[in-house]
């Protein structure tokens, strides 16, 4: 299954792609994949989120010690 198209060497010759060829696919992906979320990161809408979720983490953390206060009695 040699023809022009095909790369040398990433395919056997009964078409079946080759580990390495398939090892450097998934990196590149995961590499792609990788620095699309640290941009995403750094985008001001990557900030306000954050914001909004240490916001509600705060929050949450008050209602719990609100609710333990308020079963100890004080």
């Amino acid at each position: 299954m040699s023809d022009e198209t095909t790369p040398e060497g990433d395919y056997t010759e009964s078409g079946v792609p080759s580990f390495d060829f398939v090892r450097d696919r998934i990196e590149n992906r995961f590499a792609t994949a990788l620095g699309s979320t640290e941009l995403a990161g750094e985008t001001p809408e990557a900030a306000e989120f954050e914001e909004k979720l240490a916001d509600r983490d705060r929050a949450a953390r008050d209602k719990l010690e609100e609710i333990r206060r308020s079963m100890r009695g004080e």
